[in-house]
Formats: C-alpha cells, sequence, structure tokens
C-alpha cells in the first residue's frame, strides 16, 4: 500500500464528514488563541474556571427550591467573603512565614554544613571533604539563584501591580455575571456553532461530566489536604505551618511528582528544627499517613466519575501542558488528557455512525 492511500485512507477515516473538519478547526482556533492571547484572556479564564467550581453550588440551591437570581448573589457573596478572608488573614500569615524562612535559610545552610563535616569525620570512607565541598558550593549557588529569581520576582511584581488590583476587580464581577447569565451565554455559543453538531454535542456530553467533577473535586482535594496538613503540623509544633501546608495542597495539582517534591521541604524544615530524632521521625510518617489518604481513600471518592488515565499518561499531560500554559496548564492537564482521548474515542465513531446512517437512509429511499 503506497503512502498515497494511506494517507487518503486515514482522511477519510477522520475528516469524511464537514462537521469533524469545522471541529478541528475550532480546536486549533482555540489552541492558538490561548497561547497568543492567554495573557490577556487571563482575567475571563480565571473567572471562567471559578464561575465553573460555583455553579454547582447554584444548582444545589436551585434544586432546593430558591429561585435563580437569590442562589447566584448567596453564592456569589460567600465566593467574595472567601476571598476577602484569603487575602487579608491567610495571605499576610503565609506572607510573614515566607519572610521569615527566607531570613533564616542562612543559618539553616549553616547548620547543613555542620551536620556533613559530622557525618564526613563518622564516615570518612563513604564521605570525603571533597564531597562536602562540591555540595555545600552547589547549595550556595542554588541559594544564589533563588535569591536573585525571588529579586526578580519581587520587581516584576511592583511592575504589575496595577493589573492585579485591576484583575482582583474585573474576575469578580465577569464571575457575577457569568453566574446570573449562564443560560444566555450557553446559549449564544451555541448559536455561534454550526446547527449540525451531532459529534461536537456527543464529545460535550462525554467530557462534560468529567471535566466538572475533575476542577470541582481538585478544589476541594486542595482546601482539605492543605487544612489537614495545617492542623497536623501546628499540633507538632513545625514552624512555617502555613506555608508548608499551602505546599503541600497546591502539590496535589501535580499528580505523583508533587507529593515526592513536597516531601524535602517538610522533611528539610523538620529536620532543621527537631534534629533527627523521634519528633522528626513523627512528622514525617503523619506527612507519609495524608498522603497515603488522600491517593487511597480521598482521591478515589472525589474522582469516581472521572475517566481513568494510565499514570504514564497523567504526567505525559502534566509536562506538555504546564509546559505551554504553566498553572493552568497543570491544573487542566488531567482534564484535557481527558478530552484527547474522548476525542480519539468519539471522532471515528461518530463519523462512522454517521456514514452508516447516511447509507440506511439512500437504501431506504432506493
Amino acid at each position: 500500500m503506497s503512502l498515497r492511500s494511506v494517507f487518503r485512507s486515514w482522511m477519510d477515516r477522520y475528516f469524511s464528514d464537514e462537521e469533524a473538519v469545522i471541529l478541528m478547526v475550532l480546536l486549533v482556533l482555540g489552541v492558538v488563541v490561548v497561547m497568543w492571547l492567554g495573557r490577556m484572556l487571563a482575567p475571563f479564564l480565571t473567572a471562567l474556571v471559578i464561575s465553573f467550581l460555583l455553579q454547582g453550588a447554584v444548582n444545589w440551591l436551585v434544586r432546593r427550591g430558591l429561585p435563580h437570581l437569590p442562589s447566584v448573589l448567596l453564592v456569589f457573596l460567600g465566593f467574595v467573603g472567601i476571598l476577602l478572608a484569603m487575602a487579608l488573614i491567610v495571605m499576610p500569615l503565609i506572607w510573614n512565614q515566607l519572610v521569615s524562612l527566607v531570613q533564616e535559610i542562612p543559618r539553616m545552610f549553616a547548620s547543613g554544613q555542620i551536620f556533613l563535616e559530622k557525618l564526613q569525620a563518622n564516615y570518612p570512607n563513604l564521605i570525603t571533604p571533597d564531597q562536602i565541598q562540591n555540595w555545600i558550593g552547589m547549595a550556595g549557588r542554588e541559594m544564589t539563584q533563588m535569591g536573585q529569581r525571588a529579586l526578580s520576582l519581587s520587581l516584576a511584581s511592583l511592575g504589575n501591580l496595577m493589573s492585579v488590583i485591576i484583575y482582583l476587580v474585573l474576575v469578580p464581577i465577569l464571575v457575577f455575571f457569568m453566574l446570573k447569565d449562564k443560560d444566555r451565554l450557553v446559549g449564544f455559543t451555541l448559536w455561534l456553532l454550526p446547527k449540525k453538531r451531532d459529534l461536537m454535542t456527543r464529545i460535550w456530553r462525554e467530557m462534560d461530566t468529567q471535566i466538572a467533577n475533575f476542577v470541582r473535586g481538585k478544589f476541594i482535594e486542595i482546601i482539605i489536604v492543605g487544612s489537614v496538613s495545617f492542623l497536623t503540623f501546628a499540633f507538632f509544633g513545625l514552624p512555617y505551618s502555613a506555608l508548608l501546608a499551602l505546599t503541600v495542597g497546591l502539590s496535589v495539582l501535580v499528580p505523583y511528582i508533587g507529593a515526592a517534591v513536597t516531601t524535602l521541604p517538610v522533611a528539610a524544615v523538620a529536620g532543621f528544627h527537631f534534629g533527627l530524632g523521634d519528633q522528626f521521625l513523627y512528622v514525617v510518617i503523619a506527612y507519609g499517613v495524608i498522603q497515603a489518604l488522600d491517593g487511597n481513600v480521598l482521591v478515589p471518592v472525589l474522582f469516581s466519575e472521572a475517566v481513568n488515565l494510565h499514570p504514564v499518561s497523567i504526567i505525559l499531560a502534566v509536562l506538555f501542558f504546564g509546559g505551554i500554559w504553566g498553572f493552568w496548564g497543570i491544573f487542566f492537564a488531567i482534564p484535557l488528557a481527558t478530552l484527547i482521548k474522548a476525542l480519539l474515542y468519539a471522532w471515528p465513531r461518530g463519523i462512522q455512525k454517521r456514514s452508516e446512517q447516511a447509507a440506511q437512509r439512500r437504501r431506504t429511499e432506493a
């Protein structure tokens, strides 16, 4: 079979239907718009995600008999209250702990150097002085680079302060109107699409439940894991409990990798504060229990309706979409991978089904 015939067969399988061509054009346009205008559209995309999170609460209140507009107002006021609490209480606490941690890094560095020297004295055949000097030099270079990145980040943040303020005002306004006028916005979007959209409808219905389950479930998982981690660290008297708990909570955005990466700062802070004794061991065990409960109990409960993906597929999706779109790429890596899976399964079957229906109609008319 020639290459031309193989290509023609592939085109006939995936693009023999005009709706498939339109769907491909829309997908390509969507990717191009996000890649080129993503920074400009960041407030809109953020508001879209938040409204998607809050829509479940609005639907729940409507099902309980409350009219749509009062339900939207109640949920929106709750969202604004949580936003103000985070801005006025949580973020200053985390910022103060971050400043204290940065100030204490030189003392931690000195303590680590003393520990390595003692380790070399106890095991001279295992660790050489040259290895210790190489490790200390590497750690020093990393600290210098971290300081430079933190300085550049702070200067950039000062330059973008007005943009942040605009986003803080604009995003809640967009969220309110997206919740209030959801039906009108959805109707307008459908009006822009072609009337013949059976394939698009099939793929959207297949994805709607998974996306809703993932976004809301991931948000709940972050809150639960972060809160439990904060209470656990505070119970053991671990310093920087809020900062470490925030890190652990956000680590669930990156399956498998996040849990492994966050183990290092938790163990480092516990080791420098408690030493390598019983208290350090208790903190590490408690952290391991939190991760085990998250992976084996919380995730199956929250994501019971999600499409199962192989761990390799998840890691590849996180690396690929995170490299393209940063934080939001990491956050939506799993639903985007699920979308690709749904497209791969529904696309040829949908076209084949349409072709069979058209052939059946022709035979009936004949």
